[in-house]
Formats: structure tokens, sequence, C-alpha cells
């Protein structure tokens, strides 16, 4: 008698696995405390008495400590996920976070707020890294470009959220909202297992999560930056030309840009990059190509937002929202990062990179600021989108393409 043989699970019943959907919804929430802050920056920072003139430099203050704890955080969890596991870092990151979003809630001074936004950041930065680890080593590799492609998809709409959260509710409460998702979320994650390949190099004599292996090592190093490079582009847009889009609308005579609608059209638009990126990467069989693809048309839009003359804020509005769509290639680049890299270092890099780009903030926004006498907003912000993508360009080209990659290895000394 023939053996009957037994059907492959279908892509749904794959991406509705318990550790895929956690992630995805972990993501979710995380976009959402990140994000708050750019779209509650200015009615936040006026409750707490900053003069009008001084809502930039105190906004890029507060936005440079929420970095600084993310850089610090990337490095901590990241060992964290490959020394204990992936799940450890699922749950101390979002009890981090969201307790600190909560506090952020009762802040009286700017100081305070810029102590919590450093916390909050410590606790944001290990979600992504550790959730993009466990679907690419959970799902196979002939669909896990489907399974970050779904954790892209909810984490960007969390951005959105914020929007109307905030539009709904005063600003304190919609931090009270956003820790409050966090602590649900908390509950869920008792149901996820642990990665399968991480439990098995727990068996073995490998050394884990030692990050010197990383910079140590010249051609892993060498991997490792030219990873952080790639995504440059992303967070300058995000960090500096939707952030700050009522100085760049001023400065292109429109009047009434609002921080928090730029914010939620170009995250909208984010989506469906993410999407887009996503899907044509799995017809293409190529990450690389996809990204350098964005990265193009990144640029493209950055021009058109700096340069062309637009009439009104929606016209405004719209353009932000094709630039979040060109520059829907951040979980792509993350998923590069991870595939880049054994087992036992996955985890580090991947939480490590994405929050190695974010923290590019700080010294994007400091050239922002020195360039900003000389050249004024619109060139200063040009010159920088033309610097990042180029080097985004560059360090792609030196990048091998890991889309059919084996992600079954070990980094060895």
């Amino acid at each position: 008698m023939s053996a009957i043989p037994q059907s492959r699970p279908s892509l749904l019943s794959q991406l509705m696995q318990v550790p895929v959907i956690v992630a995805a919804l972990g993501y979710l929430v995380d976009m959402y405390d990140l994000f708050l802050f750019s779209v509650v920056r200015v009615p936040s920072l006026k409750a707490l008495n900053v003069a009008d003139d001084q809502l930039l430099t105190q906004g890029i203050k507060l936005l440079n400590y929420q970095m600084a704890g993310m850089l610090i955080g990337g490095v901590l969890w990241g060992i964290l996920a490959d020394k204990k596991g992936r799940l450890s870092v699922l749950f101390g990151s979002i009890i981090m976070y969201s307790l600190a979003n909560i506090s952020n809630g009762f802040v009286t001074s700017v100081d305070q707020y810029a102590i919590l936004r450093f916390i909050a950041g410590v606790g944001l930065a290990g979600e992504l890294g550790a959730g993009i680890t466990l679907v690419t080593e959970v799902l196979p590799k002939e669909v896990r470009g489907y399974g970050t492609t779904l954790v892209a998809t909810l984490g960007v709409m969390g951005a959105i959220l914020a929007y109307f959260v905030a539009d709904l509710f005063a600003w304190r409460v919609s931090y009270f909202v956003g820790g409050g998702m966090g602590l649900i979320l908390l509950v869920l994650r008792f149901n996820v297992f642990e990665s399968g390949m991480f439990q098995k190099i727990k068996e073995k004599s490998v050394d884990q999560g030692n990050i010197l292996m990383i910079i140590g090592n010249g051609k892993r190093f060498s991997k490792y930056l030219m990873a952080i490079l790639v995504g440059l582009p992303i967070w300058f847009v995000v960090g500096i030309l939707i952030t700050f889009s009522p100085e760049f609308g001023h400065a292109k005579g429109i009047v009434g840009v609002n921080a928090g609608k730029a914010v939620m059209l170009a995250f909208s638009g984010q989506v469906f990059g993410d999407i887009a990126s996503g899907l044509f990467s799995q017809y293409l069989q190529s990450r690389k190509k996809v990204i350098g693809l964005f990265i193009t048309l990144s640029l493209c839009m950055m021009i058109t937002y700096l340069l062309i003359p637009l009439q009104d804020a929606f016209s405004f509005y719209i353009v932000c929202a094709f630039l979040g769509f060109c520059n829907g290639y951040w979980t792509l680049f993350i998923t590069i990062a991870a595939e880049l890299f054994g087992t036992n270092l996955r985890a580090t890099v991947a939480t490590t990179v994405p929050n190695f780009v974010r923290g590019a903030t700080i010294p994007l926004a400091a050239l922002f600021v020195q360039f900003k006498p000389n050249l004024g907003v619109i060139n200063s912000g040009l010159t920088l989108g033309i610097i990042t993508s180029i080097i985004a360009l560059i360090a792609l080209y030196f990048l091998e393409e890991t889309f059919t990659k084996d992600m079954n290895f070990v980094e060895k000394d």
C-alpha cells in the first residue's frame, strides 16, 4: 500500500502561528508608542509652557533622548535575546516601555519628559529585532518574507493609530492608551513558544550574543555596517522630514501643516509600501533589487517634497503619503540583517541594526541644525537626503543577496 502524501500547510496557516501574530501585534504597539511623540510633540510641549520659538529645539532634545535610549537598549536587548532567548526580550521590553509611556502621561517638566522618553526608548529598542528574529526562525525560507511583511504592516498601522488616538483624546491620555495596550499584549505572550533554532544552539557550546564576534571580525563588521547604512534614508525621512513637517511646510510658504496628520499619512503610505516591497521581493526572489528600487524612489520623493512648489497643506500631505510609500522597505532591510548572520548572533544584529539606524537621527538632526543657518531649512534637508541615499545605495551594492539563505547556521570564531 502506497503512503498517502501529506499536504503542505497553507500559507495562511503558517502565517497564523502564535509567534508571528504576537510579533506583529507587538510591533503595532511599539510603533504606536514610538511615533506618538511625533504626533503630540507640539501640544505636549506647549502644555509644559515651552515657547513657540523653542518647540523645534526642545523637540529635537526629546527626540535625541529617545533615540539615545534606543541605541543603548538595542545593544542590551540584542545580546540578551541571543543569550537568554527571544521570548525574554519580548517580555522584558514590553514591560519597560509600557510603564514608561504611562509615566509620560504624568510629566510636569521637559526634564522629566526627556528622562522618560529615554527609558521608553530603551524598552522600545527590543521589540522589533526580537520579533523579526523569531519570525524568520519559525517560518520556512520560502514564506518568511510574507511573515515579516505581516509584521511590518501591522506595525506601521500602530503609527496611524497613534494619530487617531491623539486626535480623539488629550496627549496625556494618548500615552496611557499606549502603555495599556502594551500590558494587554503581555498576557497574549504567555502562549508564545521559543524558536527551535535557538533551543538547539542552547544545547551546544556556542558563543552566543557576543558582540565582539561582530566588531572584532573584519568581514562580519563590514556586513554589519553595510546593513546599518542601507536603512539611513528611512529614518532621515521619518525623523527629520516628517517629524518636522510643520517647519518644512512653513519654509515652503504653506500655512497650517500639522505634524500629527503628516505622520499619519506618511505611515499610511508606508503600510502600502511595506506590503508592496515584501510581495515584490517574493515575486523577484530578491531582497536587494527591491530595496535598491525603493531607495531610489525615496530620493525622488524627497526632492519632490523639498523642491516642488505646492499651493496648500492638502497637496503637501499627499506628497507625505507618497514619501511614506517610497520609505516602505523598513522590514525588508531588517530581514536582510537577520538573514546575514548565524543563530547565535542573529538577534543581536536584528535588534541593534534598526536601533543604530534610529539612533542616526541624533547626528542627522545635529547636522540639520548645523546646516540650517547657512543653507536654510529646505537646502539643509535636501543635502542630507542626497547624502544618506547615496551612502545607502553604495552599502546595498556590497551586501549579499539573502532571499534563499538557510537560517540554520551559527557563527564561529
